[in-house]
């Protein structure tokens, strides 16, 4: 699918979804953003949805300035995969059993450690900066110094709400691990620390939406965001990293002779320091991947729709992005008012995960076709793999 670009705002804003089916909310939203004066341009994945001043499924490249509510507050929010040796037909018959190994390893929902994981115990996390990546504790915000105990102990956590971790199938019926995480309480933190400073900043005064709040290059305030903002990146990606650790230790005990090949991980809520049309730009992707020429990245669907690995073709009309997920197609409170059980366990029939009352906000039918969501977006991915669920963990 092409690109449609909408005439009438300050800078380039090109969809890679449909504008007439877009929820009004959302589209007012895009022209916010396109609107403001230090915007280089935005793009609109197909999986677009209305969020908290930026529409998640949005890449927003501004010049010399960033919002951190556009960002949001699970910074650094992402995927990680890794394919394994091990067939189907070499999994236990009792998935259930396996199921409650695994929750047993990687606390879910409000969840965490007793204590804090060693990584230097878990296979392949020794030597990974851990002492420089803590020190680094000190430096932040002094909002968040209290919370250090609590980050310690969050740090290989799955979390809630659409955050999984899953056993899937590929094509040729080989076994892949997939889990979608974030930076936890203290990403959460931060975020709301700095966007309560940007809103105070008095070149924000008079914006329409207050939520979309900037700071400025060269400013004391974009100085500690920025310092911030990589650090949290930085624990999102180590707790996905702790956690598939952990997952492939426990598929260690349990499957003899099991192997991994390497992990693909992809943020989809950050931002990135790129360059395009020769300008400098930073690229806050909320609710997107980076899809640069060959780069491996993941886009899930729902509880029951699969996953998709797929290589980027480095389209620079969407700098260099593609949709971080099928996007939700109604509310939570709608989803929990519109599904009973009864539908869950039709709409998950055949995946071994929870079924109860407490994930029908999840339901797959909550989310938009991912079928629908990758038929638009041949020009920036193509397809490496499509993965089913056998298993599905939520929090």
């Amino acid at each position: 699918m092409a690109y449609t670009e909408v005439e009438g705002t300050r800078h380039p804003l090109r969809m890679w979804a449909d504008p007439h089916t877009v929820e009004q909310q959302a589209m007012q939203q895009l022209r916010n953003v396109a609107n403001l004066p230090w915007v280089h341009g935005v793009a609109v994945m197909p999986d677009v949805h209305h969020g908290k001043g930026a529409t998640v499924g949005s890449v927003i490249a501004m010049r010399e300035a960033v919002s951190p509510a556009a960002v949001g507050v699970d910074i650094g929010c992402g995927m990680s995969a890794v394919k394994t040796t091990y067939k189907i037909s070499q999994l236990p018959d009792n998935l259930a059993y396996l199921r409650s190994k695994l929750e047993q390893a990687v606390p879910v929902g409000f969840g965490h450690h007793k204590r804090p994981v060693d990584p230097t115990r878990i296979h392949g996390m020794k030597g990974s900066g851990w002492t420089e990546f803590w020190k680094g504790f000190d430096e932040l915000a002094p909002a968040v110094h209290a919370r250090r105990d609590r980050a310690e102990v969050q740090l290989g956590t799955l979390g809630g709400g659409n955050h999984f971790l899953e056993v899937c199938a590929d094509g040729d019926d080989f076994v892949w691990i997939v889990l979608h995480s974030g930076s936890r309480n203290i990403g959460k933190e931060l975020a709301e620390h700095h966007i309560g400073v940007a809103r105070k900043l008095s070149h924000n005064q008079g914006l329409v939406d207050r939520d979309l709040a900037v700071f400025l290059g060269g400013t004391p305030e974009m100085d500690a965001y920025r310092r911030d903002l990589f650090w949290a990146q930085d624990y999102a990606r180590r707790n996905r990293a702790l956690m598939m650790g952990l997952v492939c230790d426990v598929l260690r005990r349990h499957l003899p002779n099991i192997a991994f090949e390497q992990t693909i991980s992809c943020h989809h809520n950050y931002v990135a320091e790129e360059r395009y049309d020769g300008v400098d730009v930073l690229v806050t992707r909320k609710g997107a991947i980076r899809a640069g020429g060959g780069e491996l990245g993941i886009i899930p669907g729902s509880m029951a729709t699969g996953t998709y690995i797929v290589k980027g073709l480095g389209n620079g009309a969407a700098f260099n992005s593609a949709s971080h997920g099928a996007g939700r197609k109604m509310s939570r409170t709608k989803a929990k008012k519109t599904f009973t059980v009864k539908d869950l366990e039709e709409q998950t029939f055949g995946v071994e995960c929870r079924k109860d009352a407490g994930v029908i906000d999840e339901i797959p039918g909550a989310y938009k076709n991912i079928e629908d969501v990758m038929a638009a977006q041949t020009d920036l991915v193509e397809v490496v793999a499509h993965l089913r669920q056998l298993i599905s963990i939520k929090g």
